[in-house]
């Protein structure tokens, strides 16, 4: 530790003697100044210790205007040589130095300026020196906390005895390592410009202010680099004096979130491409049994599968997204833009209602589809139509129903139903884009509405003969007329085809 003024006048050697102005502090002295200037303090920064013989303060407005611009600046203490100009510290200083409390030491002539000098650089020396030490003895802690199995949340208990304070790490809202800092809270201004996971969120702006959630503390906010719009943010708790460990604490922390990123796209692409041939019927029975036991999922136990539909433009963080706390340890994939997470039987409905919420709190546009549960490859095939179906219901959280007829004939690749769909409403889907004819909406209302004129009229706003026209222009356009039942079957069940799609 640096050497205090206190320290300084007992080093015996230097002789120097306590003349008043205030008592010797242990505050830390940051460098020793030697000036002869009227004026020192535009050229003093503050921690100092003042050296000085006082050849230019001849007079006592100017030996006590020293004393002032010394205090002003900041100024530990005077030491005024003396044997020089003066052969005792004049009492103008000494009074004025009283007043500021500022205090005053006598170096004697045959003390060297230079010495005093020497001691307090060498205590600011060791000083760094031992701070640099103690700085990569903690890298190696941290790194050692981190790939000794111990992860993110042993690394933050590292840094957290270190700190003497409370420190955790958020990821898209959500707590996901750490000590004591609410859960589920977002910390204040830590949203990157332009993302797409913004919103504004309570508490304070970095680096002060208080995290939301029901507790008074105070939370000191840094900020980690993923290359993810993911709001990473390390906060510890107040007080907190700057840390350089703080700083490779940050640095750890990003290099492992990007590698479990990465960790997380390959693993759930590979999923995906195993449920995709279960799901199309490529591969069943006991080689399907095989391929998902390497994966974790015991195939005996019943699971649902949970299906999450986002925005187009935030479908690529579905890829890295990591799961809160609450449901780790489940197999997710990738398939058909979709995330979908593999629950057990007990916690499926929980999992995908608190999955809606973590989404929404992450500012994701979601909608969570849950099928139903299921033992044994083809359960999860099923449950997985179930799933996809339920996503077209539009609610957040969307529990499972019964097969439709549409998602039946789907689970067989042998139905061309997606081509027979397409060659049906394609010409409707160009006039409407080209005329905005409304041909689609009028439709589906049409079968919803059960072929009534009438109610369509009505919920569209629009006159019957309207309405009587545009499905005349669908049975001139499709060749299908929505007033023939087989007709009208095969309309359902293009439009259906299509919003499963």
């Amino acid at each position: 530790m640096a050497i205090s003024l206190a320290d300084l006048l007992a080093v015996s050697s230097l002789r120097l003697v306590p003349a008043g102005g205030a008592p010797a502090s242990d505050t830390p002295i940051g460098w020793i100044a030697v000036t002869e200037l009227e004026d020192p303090l535009p050229f003093l920064s503050g921690g100092e210790v003042v050296l000085t013989t006082g050849v230019r303060q001849t007079t006592p407005a100017a030996q006590r205007r020293f004393v002032r611009r010394v205090s002003e600046a900041g100024g530990l203490a005077v030491g005024f040589g003396v044997g020089l100009s003066h052969q005792r510290i004049p009492p103008a200083l000494l009074e004025e130095a009283h007043r500021v409390e500022l205090p005053v030491f006598e170096v004697p002539y045959e003390t060297p300026f230079i010495a005093i000098g020497k001691i307090v650089a060498d205590s600011l020396s060791a000083e760094h020196y031992s701070r640099l030490e103690d700085l990569l003895r903690g890298h190696q802690v941290l790194a050692a906390a981190l790939l000794g199995g111990g992860g993110l949340s042993r690394l933050l208990e590292e840094l957290a005895g270190m700190l003497g304070t409370d420190v955790a790490l958020f990821q898209y809202g959500t707590r996901i390592a750490g000590g004591r800092a609410p859960a589920g809270t977002v910390p204040a201004g830590t949203v990157p410009a332009g993302s797409v996971l913004g919103g504004s969120v309570p508490g304070g702006s970095v680096p002060g202010g208080s995290v939301p959630g029901g507790s008074d503390r105070s939370w000191h906010r840094v900020p980690v680099a993923t290359g993810l719009k993911d709001r990473c943010t390390l906060v510890i708790a107040e007080p907190y004096a700057p840390a350089a460990i703080v700083d490779y604490a940050q640095s750890l922390i990003s290099v492992e979130l990007s590698n479990q990123a990465r960790r997380r796209a390959g693993e759930r692409v590979t999923a995906g491409q195993l449920l995709q041939d279960i799901v199309r019927g490529a591969l069943a029975g006991p080689d399907a049994v095989a391929r998902l036991g390497s994966t974790g999922l015991d195939c005996t136990g019943r699971h649902v599968v949970v299906a999450v539909e986002v925005a187009s433009g935030q479908r690529k963080a579905l890829r890295t997204l990591p799961l809160p706390e609450d449901c780790a340890g489940v197999l997710t994939a990738l398939l058909d833009d979709r995330l979908l997470v593999l629950a057990p039987e007990p916690d499926g409905a929980g999992l995908g209602t608190r999955l809606g919420a973590y989404l929404h709190a992450a500012g994701f546009t979601a909608r969570v589809g849950i099928g139903g549960a299921y033992a044994q490859p083809n359960g999860l095939r099923w449950s997985y139509f179930e799933a996809r179906e339920s996503l077209t219901r539009g609610g957040p959280v969307n529990p499972p129903n019964r097969l439709s007829l549409t998602s039946l004939l789907l689970s067989s690749e042998d139905v061309p139903l997606a081509d027979l769909a397409a060659e049906a409403l394609s010409p409707l889907v160009d006039f409407d884009a080209k005329h905005g004819g409304g041909l689609i909406t009028t439709l589906e209302r049409y079968l919803a509405l059960n072929g009534s004129v009438a109610a369509v009229a009505d919920a569209l706003q629009l006159h019957r003969n309207t309405v009587r026209y545009r499905l005349q222009q669908i049975a001139d356009l499709t060749g299908y007329d929505p007033a023939v039942t087989a007709d009208r079957v095969h309309l359902y069940l293009a439009l259906n085809v299509r919003a499963l799609r």
